[in-house]
């Protein structure tokens, strides 16, 4: 479904863009129907770039991504199948406008010949579908709603049109834990329905609960990559180790997090190729299994 082959995302820098800095370099990965794959990464590893990019937000400097054999180009036909929730879910939202204006918006440009009655009982059904009560949401400002609810609000949104895939960019950072399971359950329960998710996250352990692959992105660059319990069983890249020691614990204080020891390619950031360690597990590292 899609495929992000060998992307690179270069920005100039510098008074007069006369430098670049790359942020994402080489990315190659895949989501299929009926999946969710995590992006992880710290602050900057280049996440929420890739993001942008599938959205067709962000030009791609290099390589290609595609999507059921297409190339990326936006446009209104392909956020008919490709729709993307954001870490705020307020600045999705006019505050001056009912919450529920994202189902006008989406009427206007997709269904204008569906007749009201029809159309107000497809939000509902959208609405129930993301557990939420059409009378206690419909006809709200932002304001009146918890983040929670306007995630939900975003997803019903996107069910309402013909989406594929669904590429979720720290969609629940924002949001308490309570609120955050119920989110992620939502997610789960929509892939068996076909939905492929891209999950793009820092937290380890929301990622290890909903996705069947993940990706570990350091410096712009996949370092390991793979099912998600053979990522996180047997951790082999320096960094997906360091992450996961960094994972807080209820029986461990955090200065007991003892140092990660690095190899050549780890100290390098990463640019060569990935490795195939096992099958269903890459890595890139240079010295398998020495480091």
């Amino acid at each position: 479904m899609l495929k992000l082959d060998e992307v690179t995302k270069e920005f100039r820098i510098g008074a007069f863009g006369g430098r670049s800095v790359a942020a994402v370099r080489n990315v190659s990965f895949e989501v299929v129907p009926g999946e969710v794959v995590s992006l992880i990464g710290e602050s900057g590893s280049g996440k929420s770039t890739i993001g942008r990019m599938i959205l067709g937000l962000n030009p791609v400097t290099s390589g290609t991504i595609t999507f059921d054999g297409r190339p990326v180009r936006g446009g209104k036909q392909y956020y008919r199948h490709i729709q993307g929730i954001f870490q705020d879910p307020f600045s999705s939202f006019n505050p001056v406008f009912k919450a529920d204006r994202v189902f006008d918006l989406i009427k206007e440009s997709y269904y204008p010949s569906v007749p009201a009655a029809e159309w107000a009982g497809r939000v509902a059904a959208s609405l129930r579908d993301v557990r939420l009560n059409p009378d206690q949401v419909l006809g709200k400002y932002p304001h009146q709603l918890s983040g929670g609810q306007l995630q939900r609000l975003l997803i019903a949104r996107a069910l309402l049109l013909d989406i594929k895939l669904l590429v979720a960019d720290e969609i629940t950072s924002m949001l308490d834990a309570s609120t955050r399971i119920d989110v992620l359950n939502l997610l789960a329960e929509l892939k068996t329905r076909g939905l492929g998710v891209l999950y793009i996250t820092h937290d380890l352990s929301l990622g290890n609960y909903l996705a069947e692959r993940t990706v570990v992105l350091r410096r712009g660059s996949v370092v390991e990559m793979g099912l998600t319990d053979k990522v996180f069983g047997d951790p082999l890249h320096p960094y997906t180790r360091e992450l996961l020691s960094a994972v807080p614990r209820l029986n461990r204080a955090w200065d007991d997090a003892t140092p990660v020891e690095t190899c050549l390619y780890h100290e390098r950031g990463g640019t060569g190729a990935l490795l195939e360690a096992e099958p269903g597990h890459l890595v890139a590292c240079a010295r398998l299994p020495a480091c």
